[in-house]
């Protein structure tokens, strides 16, 4: 198929530090037909301080006085839960995926064989790990919620700089809510960042529900990663900007459904509709009985289904011709 889109199924820490969930995850992707299955990879004390604040949505869903730092330990996965995870995803056919937080969770990926690496919203101005994904020289994700368009640029000149080809990153646009507000999406801006910055682009979906996702495809998404969870109602920051087992695979038959709608852009008459050509369109024929040698009028002739005469594009082409033969009533003439 032309265009595939990259369904990544978000598992991110929907785990709730669980490998046991994790790997219930990878197999839900699976059944739902992602193509891709992403965990974040990170170490609690190298990304936040033991005084930085949560978000609200991370407050709203967590026990009270919780700390960011305390939260952010309850959900990592150790090096080999990696492992393990690794393993489960290729026994089961789907690619593994992970964001790194720091260099030393790049370093584990990296020797874990990433295809690609993932940079998060919250590392677009975060130059010296720019510059450490950079010089890992894979394809790069690189989502955009919070940024502006200068923002998002300057990122891209930090990876290439450092050795990320332009033409192997994909720039996801997002809006960092949990869940994102619909009216607050702006999915034109999508369509900015691949036009002001001459890379492929997808999103990175927050909202609840999926018909954003499938308005992104149809605006030319070339990836779309969706936050998946066992359920909604699970405790965790994220598991309510998720969609369940039963809604992601909807999702994934939506989008390839509209994948396939879209075509390859060229207009023609497509073989399901070429006998209903014949049927719908008109031909030029006799208003009434005609003898041979008349010189045709207006008068004489009459606009009638099927269309297997000449074309009514040659009315005028046909006035003033000279019949060669006579015709019946209603019966299509010939050039």
């Amino acid at each position: 198929m032309l265009n595939r889109v990259l369904v990544i199924a978000e598992a991110g820490v929907n785990h709730n530090g669980s490998l046991d969930l994790a790997r219930q995850l990878v197999d839900a992707a699976v059944n739902a037909g992602a193509d891709v299955v992403k965990f974040q990879t990170f170490r609690a004390d190298q990304l936040a301080t033991a005084d930085a604040p949560k978000a609200d949505y991370q407050v709203a869903a967590g026990p009270t006085g919780e700390s960011q730092l305390d939260m952010l330990r309850s959900l990592e996965l150790s090096p080999d839960d990696h492992r393990s995870l690794v393993q489960h995803c290729a026994e089961r056919g789907i690619e593994f995926l992970s964001t790194a937080f720091d260099d030393d969770s790049m370093g584990l990926l990296g020797e874990l064989g990433m295809r690609r690496m993932k940079v998060p919203s919250g590392e677009v101005t975060n130059l010296p790990y720019l510059e450490s994904i950079g010089k890992m020289g894979l394809p790069v994700l690189l989502s955009t919620g919070m940024a502006d368009l200068a923002e998002v640029e300057a990122a891209i000149d930090v990876l290439v700089r450092a050795g990320t080809r332009r033409n192997a990153i994909t720039v996801l646009h997002c809006t960092s809510a949990y869940p994102a507000p619909v009216a607050e999406v702006n999915l034109r801006a999508m369509v900015t960042l691949r036009e002001a910055l001459g890379v492929a682009v997808g999103y990175s979906d927050h909202t609840q529900g999926t018909v954003v996702s499938v308005a992104a495809v149809a605006l030319g998404a070339t990836v779309i990663e969706k936050h998946l969870t066992l359920d909604c109602s699970l405790p965790g920051p994220d598991h309510r900007a998720s969609l369940e087992p039963t809604a992601f695979t909807q999702l994934v038959e939506q989008i390839r459904a509209t994948e396939a709608a879209l075509g390859d852009g060229e207009k023609r008459c497509m073989p399901s509709e070429a006998s209903t050509r014949t049927v719908a369109r008109r031909s030029i024929v006799a208003r009434h009985p005609l003898p041979a040698g008349h010189v045709l009028t207006a008068d004489d002739l009459a606009v009638k289904r099927p269309g297997t005469g000449l074309s009514p594009m040659m009315w005028h082409q046909v006035i003033g011709r000279t019949t060669t033969r006579s015709y019946r009533h209603d019966e299509a003439l010939e050039w």
